[in-house]
């Protein structure tokens, strides 16, 4: 004897939600390396908060390294550009350079998980 399964059907524009991403209580830890307070530090810091603040439905932690201070740790994850926005969790590591000024760009490069009105927020470091 077989069974029926009914499936429903995808909407349109939509991406499946991949494993990592089916809860909102797995934590996404971020990592943003900045040099100093410069201009463009100051707005990728300001876009990640923005971006995270208004897009984020799991639990997130920012760092903000800055390796005017610690130029050293530029090197754990292979840091070539600043500002650099490194995804460490979940895996695969993903990364971005730049601003972060635009919000579709980081949020597709990154593969985070999005909703409009998500405050979820663990931590900061500055």
């Amino acid at each position: 004897m077989s069974k029926l399964v009914k499936k429903t059907p995808k909407k349109l524009g939509q991406r499946p939600a991949s494993k990592a991403h089916k809860t909102n209580t797995e934590l996404v830890t971020l990592r943003l390396y900045v040099a100093g307070q410069t201009p463009k530090s100051l707005s990728a810091i300001a876009n990640l908060k923005r971006i995270c603040e208004q897009h984020m439905i799991t639990k997130y932690r920012i760092d903000v390294i800055d390796l005017m201070a610690n130029p050293q740790l530029a090197a754990s994850d292979q840091i070539l550009a600043i500002p650099t926005l490194v995804r460490k969790l979940p895996e695969p590591v993903r990364k971005i350079i730049g601003d972060l000024s635009s919000t579709q760009r980081v949020l597709i490069a990154l593969d985070i998980p999005q909703e409009l009105g998500g405050r979820n927020a663990i931590s900061e470091s500055a």
